[in-house]
């Protein structure tokens, strides 16, 4: 398979031609991406400990729909499809290892079914590429089997840009509009305000053209994963610019915050970097976040001198999108914010490395076909470390988090019951307990119902390292755990 513009054109006849030819041919020419999404699977399951525990944001997103944990508080920005998609494990089922494994089994699934909605438009060979670029970041194996919304979103991404430029281009017909339609709910069922990023350019581009079919299919799929999210804003929230706003507020106050450098500083393996202070990684770890954008520009060149522009533009220009504001407009950086412009990107570089390595009558160039073959062996060299690395962290500060429950139980804090002050919401739910906070992003209770709820259950409160306990816990009994003191309200 060539990628230069000629080789670009004789591939999709090829695919063309296989799909005409019946059910066996089309089964060899999915091989490529199942083959993908197969080894992303199992990569997920290696590399990723399906014995890890719970991240904070994902005690909040499980413990909606467990009946084995009371639910944590549920703040403005999070939407409920997480919720949503833990639920068929997680509302019978209290194991972790089970619930990781069935995400990465669905992760799998997702990302076989995104890069299949792009069949037609390039070859196999390519769309295996950009897949497996994708799947071997380490942010994208790390969050595949955890309950957090950014690698759905980016699934729906995909979903939803693929199908649209089939549909652009009269491939599959009506089928190609449920695909937008379906794309871009998934996206606004995780992500509300990711999913408008993301279609900005196709609301545009079918505005200006007037295609109304797929107008209607992105307004639908919008309106469709969004309702949930915009009928609790007016019954939990006072309206959708209530919610809104306070979304703005928990993170920091969306406006001109430059956060380029921030995020450069997490690629490092930080979750979440707020405050995102200390030195930048090191940069063999960076490099590739600065050459992503140029090689996606040079897989537009070649498109563009093939005359097939739109296939990688669009999504460039949606991946671009997508990454603005996480970017330009807010205080603080998570690898994981960027997911969906990754996936979207991971096609125009899929175009370039094809196109450096294949000439456009279809012979290998053996010169640069090694040295990007080193370099993407150096590549994922570095995407490996760092998972490693990653994960070993999140492992031992989700232990830390069991540990602590284990010694809250000896110390008689058992459910029911509930957990105040550092950390509350993952003690808590590794406790067994529900959360409380007073201020701050998750404030759900005053000081005198944590008074007047210690009558009733137990109630520990817990201060962090170099912290002070708040007034009301200042007379209960003090322990220490590890470095976190703890105070336990008296009984009577």
């Amino acid at each position: 398979m060539a990628d230069g513009a000629k080789a670009m054109l004789a591939g999709r006849r090829r695919d063309e031609a296989t799909t005409a030819s019946g059910t066996p041919r089309r089964l060899r020419g999915d091989a490529p991406i199942a083959a993908v999404a197969t080894a992303f699977t199992l990569l997920q399951l290696v590399f990723v400990h399906p014995w890890m525990g719970l991240g904070w944001d994902e005690t909040v997103y499980v413990s909606q729909v467990t009946s084995h944990h009371p639910a944590a508080f549920f703040s403005a920005p999070r939407s409920r499809g997480v919720s949503l998609l833990v639920a068929p494990v997680a509302s019978w089922s209290s194991s972790t290892e089970l619930l990781r494994v069935y995400l990465a089994l669905l992760s799998g699934l997702g990302l076989y079914l995104a890069l299949r909605a792009w069949k037609g438009l390039f070859p196999a060979p390519v769309l295996a590429t950009a897949g497996a670029f994708f799947a071997t970041l380490w942010v994208t194996l790390f969050y595949g089997p955890q309950a957090m919304p950014n690698y759905w979103v980016a699934i729906g991404a995909l979903i939803c840009v693929g199908c649209f430029l089939r549909a652009r281009q009269g491939l599959s017909g009506r089928a190609a509009l449920w695909g937008v339609a379906a794309g871009t709910a998934l996206m606004a069922w995780m992500r509300p305000t990711d999913a408008v990023w993301v279609t900005l350019p196709l609301l545009v581009l079918v505005l200006v053209r007037r295609h109304w079919p797929l107008l209607f299919a992105l307004v639908g799929g919008l309106a469709a994963g969004g309702v949930e999210w915009v009928i609790e804003a007016y019954g939990w929230y006072g309206g959708l610019g209530k919610r809104l706003s306070r979304a703005s507020e928990i993170q920091g106050g969306l406006g001109w915050n430059i956060a380029v450098d921030d995020q450069m500083r997490s690629l490092g393996g930080r979750g979440l970097c707020r405050p995102c202070t200390g030195s930048m990684p090191h940069p063999v770890v960076t490099l590739w976040w600065v050459l992503l954008p140029a090689v996606a520009v040079l897989g537009i060149v070649v498109a563009v001198r093939a005359r097939r522009a739109a296939r990688t533009v669009i999504p460039f220009a949606c991946a671009v999108a997508a990454a603005l504001p996480y970017l330009l407009m807010i205080g603080y950086a998570a690898p994981r914010f960027l997911q969906p412009a990754y996936a979207l990107l991971a096609v125009p570089v899929a175009v370039a490395l094809w196109h450096l390595v294949r000439t456009a009558g279809g012979r290998w160039r053996p010169v640069a076909a090694s040295l990007v073959a080193l370099a993407l062996a150096g590549h994922l060299a570095v995407q490996f470390a760092v998972l490693a690395g990653t994960v070993d962290r999140n492992v031992e500060s989700r232990e830390d988090w069991a540990r602590v429950a284990g010694e809250l139980h000896r110390l008689g804090v058992r459910p029911p019951c509930l957990i105040t002050g550092h950390e509350s919401i993952p003690i808590g739910y590794y406790t067994g307990c529900s959360s409380g906070a007073t201020s701050g992003n998750n404030e759900n209770i005053t000081a005198a119902g944590i008074l007047d709820t210690a009558r009733r259950i137990p109630v520990a409160d817990v201060t962090g390292p170099g912290g002070t306990a708040p007034g009301y816990a200042r007379d209960w009994s003090p322990h220490r755990i590890t470095d976190l003191s703890i105070r336990v309200a008296p009984r009577g």
